[in-house]
């Protein structure tokens, strides 16, 4: 008689394999450094402008850089030793913080200056997050993807439900500056880390012009139907939990204090987390593509639920259902992918589909900025959330071949596309 498989995380990758204990040290350590600095921005961009457009620009011109960066550390994770390209862009970045940093304790801080590192920022990042995605199957192993991917998310998401809440403490007892100066100090340990991962160099292939590599990839991710729903989806997720650039304005209406703030941006990462914490036997469901349609769904109605709370506690529990229904989409976008896409692909494809969840969140940040600017920022998070739900209807209807995607050709994958 099978065992029925656990609905509970399994985290015995972090004994078994000690590369991916390296990665997942670095990892947490890095999101609650980038916590700090997410709450920071923000709330430093809103005090200097007043606008929830400036604020949401960041996000655009940031989520630009990064797209930009995608593309690129995609074309280079797929040529160049990847554990080199995660240490550069790793310091490189920490070099960024530093900038932001020093502008903060300036007389009068530069808006320029916080965009510009905003996006230096934005595009090494992206270098190494591409580089890291491509090199998980290697040091994981194919089979167990699902079950790296849910320690990721719990690693990433508990890192952002604990570094708001602190970032929001540091604004209310100190300034910007010092969580500028945190994340540039976390950025820089989790160096040493990483500085024990075996090399991790290419699959062996031919050569050819980037942008020609780069374009036989994008042909690949439009014409594959299974594939391009998933990079669709993804996107769309993210063009929704862009509603955090209306956290400011709207924790004004709520009459939120600086240090419950930080409760706004910890809701959706501490959904995430109990999503991924109960993720268990998601690798065991049948239907992967129909159960990412329906939470992808779920996730967006969620959102347009928002927009309508009377006050911020009921808000904030909009915001943990959402994060907990992102939460087992993107898990399983993430486990087909890697399973689905062939290994010399592996670096474009994350590097592309990372991109468009990019670009979705760049795009949702400029249109919930400029709405932020014409109505009010409830209206602006119920009408995308609105919007989105029926977006998602018309994916669930005609994405065909994902709704009847069956779980036994995820587990049988060898690194080549399955049939749907």
């Amino acid at each position: 008689m099978n065992k029925q498989p656990s609905r509970w995380l399994n985290l015995s990758l972090l004994k078994t394999h000690p590369a991916f204990r390296a990665v997942f040290l670095a990892r947490f350590i890095s999101i609650l450094s980038l916590g700090l600095l997410g709450v920071a921005v923000p709330v430093q961009i809103q005090t200097l402008t007043q606008s929830t457009w400036m604020v949401g620009l960041a996000v655009t011109l940031t989520g630009g850089a990064m797209f930009i960066g995608l593309m690129t550390g995609g074309v280079l994770a797929d040529r160049y030793e990847r554990k080199q390209l995660i240490l550069f862009a790793r310091a490189t970045c920490g070099v960024g913080f530093i900038g932001l940093c020093i502008n903060a304790l300036l007389p009068a801080p530069s808006l320029v200056a916080i965009y510009l590192l905003g996006i230096w920022d934005g595009f090494f990042a992206s270098l190494g997050v591409t580089a890291l995605l491509a090199a998980t199957p290697a040091l994981v192993g194919r089979e167990n993807l699902m079950q790296a991917g849910a320690i990721t998310m719990l690693t990433v998401r508990l890192g952002s439900v604990i570094s708001p809440m602190l970032g929001g403490l540091l604004l209310a007892s100190g300034g910007v500056e010092w969580n500028y100066g945190l994340a540039a100090l976390g950025t820089f340990i989790t160096l040493v880390p990483l500085l024990f991962l075996p090399r991790l160099p290419p699959p062996p292939q031919q050569r050819e012009n980037p942008l020609k590599s780069l374009l036989g990839a994008g042909h690949y991710l439009v014409k594959n139907p299974l594939i391009g729903g998933i990079a669709l989806l993804g996107g769309l997720v993210t063009m929704a939990s862009a509603v955090r650039v209306l956290y400011p304005s709207l924790a004004e209406g709520w009459q939120m204090s600086a240090s419950h703030i930080g409760l706004l941006y910890a809701a959706i990462p501490l959904g995430a987390a109990v999503g991924a914490l109960t993720s268990g036997n998601l690798a065991h469901h049948p239907r992967p593509g129909l159960l990412m349609l329906l939470t992808t769904l779920g996730a967006f109605l969620a959102i347009a639920l928002f927009g309508v709370m009377p006050a911020w506690l009921p808000g904030i529990v909009c915001l943990v259902g959402f994060g907990w229904l992102s939460a087992i989409s993107a898990l399983l976008q993430y486990t087909l992918l890697q399973t689905q896409t062939p290994e010399h692909m592996l670096g474009r494809i994350n590097g592309l589909w990372t991109a468009q969840n990019v670009t979705g969140d760049a795009i949702g940040a400029a249109v919930l900025g400029g709405l932020g600017a014409v109505v009010s920022p409830a209206h602006s998070a119920s009408v995308s959330g609105v919007v989105l739900c029926i977006i998602g209807v018309i994916l669930l209807l005609s994405l065909g071949q994902l709704r009847r995607f069956r779980q036994e050709t995820v587990s049988s994958a060898s690194g080549t596309p399955g049939q749907a």
